[in-house]
């Protein structure tokens, strides 16, 4: 009998770790999320020099007068927010413990390009400067000095909101030199590696 339960161990433990995978919910959410850009009040992503900001919508329709830094754009009842701005530039895929109406925020989100993911890149310390007033605007981000612009052909993202975020992006600036962009960033702190080539 002991020897039966043994070898029913492995499975069993296999059953139990798939359980909490089957009560959560996925939601294809083919990229309507609620923000513009990767940029969070007190959350740069950025290496010793650089920092770089990754575009879920184009930004070329980013309100003029939208804080970047708030992240967040929801339909009021006079706009739809982020969700005016459309095409979005990513897709994506979310899995929620009971679900968008009951849970915060998913567990985890997967997004992936959709083949021209704009990335935008600036100095940490004119972008630092730009944000001392707690305000970021697309056209102060627009016009810091420093800035080039990129189109990533390959955009991986894997978010786990409160805990980590994870992504590569892969492609061409506008002076048609290439870059990589590699960020990790969960408790044991943040690690950006930015290629250009």
């Amino acid at each position: 009998m002991k020897r039966h339960l043994i070898k029913l161990l492995p499975v069993l433990a296999l059953l139990l770790l798939m359980v909490p995978a089957v009560l959560a919910l996925r939601l294809d959410d083919n990229g309507q999320v609620p923000f513009y850009a990767r940029i969070v009040r007190g959350e740069i992503h950025h290496n010793e020099r650089w920092a770089v900001i990754p575009f879920y919508r184009d930004p070329a329709c980013v309100p003029a007068d939208f804080n970047l830094l708030d992240f967040f754009d929801y339909p009021d009842g006079t706009n739809m927010g982020a969700f005016d701005c459309q095409p979005p530039t990513t897709d994506n895929i979310s899995i929620w413990r009971n679900g968008p109406d009951v849970d915060p925020a998913p567990m985890r989100a997967m997004f992936r390009g959709l083949g021209a993911v704009p990335i935008w890149f600036v100095r940490v310390d004119e972008l630092e400067a730009a944000v001392a007033d707690d305000v970021l605007t697309i056209g102060e981000l627009e016009g810091l000095p420093s800035l080039m612009v990129g189109s990533a052909r390959s955009y991986r993202e894997i978010l786990r909101p409160g805990r980590s975020i994870f992504y590569n992006a892969n492609g061409t600036l506008e002076d048609g030199r290439s870059f990589i962009a590699r960020v990790r960033l969960s408790s044991e702190g943040m690690h950006v590696r930015i290629i250009f080539e």
